[in-house]
């Protein structure tokens, strides 16, 4: 069984003190950076300049999610900056497969990501290509948003997959993930977990563990 790992999104962080709320969520597996354009989604966040000085002082790994449109212009260069893992939405993306091999001849884990409406049945055969799979629990563009579970079908066909393939491939879920939600997706198959709200509303190292936690009793 793969522990699992929790990444707090810093969307619900105070950005003006960025550095001390890096700090607060040490004890995570990686930071989930979201950057959004206010074209591939409507809300408008941050970019490479503020990504890189995140890397330079962040205590734990980056797990950038780039909510942008024409991902294969502008994906790479969010590897080129350091981030140990960078995910782009199939949705943005017209060549996924030479861009996730990019992304990998620079450096960085290849994420893709699918939004709620996304049919995953076109990517199963192609998850050797990924070094994860992000399947959104809500709809991209908007913390504090409500967990979708008529998602999880896609994600047990993703679990069967990499079953099947032998694969080493990580699943993870973005939206709505708190103490209550994260043992569905779980059991669903998720090993990798975003919460936002739920690390920033309380103490992040208390509210971390307790995700853990419940993600682990309903692990696979």
């Amino acid at each position: 069984m793969t522990a699992p790992r929790i990444n707090p999104s810093i969307l619900s962080a105070d950005f003006v003190n960025l550095e001390s709320e890096l700090a607060r969520i040490a004890t995570a597996d990686l930071v989930h950076v979201d950057v959004m354009d206010n074209h591939f989604v409507p809300n408008l966040t941050i970019g490479p300049p503020v990504v890189e000085r995140i890397q330079q002082v962040s205590p734990i790994p980056l797990d950038v999610h780039l909510m942008i449109t024409d991902a294969d212009a502008h994906a790479p260069a969010y590897a080129e900056l350091g981030a140990y893992s960078v995910t782009f939405h199939a949705e943005a993306a017209e060549h996924p497969v030479e861009l996730a091999r990019r992304l990998r001849d620079i450096g960085a884990r290849a994420g893709i990501a699918l939004k709620p409406g996304t049919d995953v049945a076109p990517y199963l055969e192609l998850l050797h290509e990924f070094d994860q799979v992000l399947v959104m629990t809500v709809e991209p563009g908007f913390g504090g948003q409500s967990f979708m579970p008529e998602t999880m079908p896609k994600l047990r066909a993703l679990r069967e997959a990499r079953e099947r393939l032998g694969l080493d491939v990580w699943l993870q879920v973005d939206g709505g993930v708190s103490v209550q939600t994260i043992g569905i997706a779980a059991e669903a198959g998720a090993d990798t977990f975003v919460a936002g709200s739920a690390v920033y509303g309380g103490v992040p190292e208390d509210r971390i563990a307790e995700l853990r936690a419940a993600a682990r009793d309903h692990s696979h």
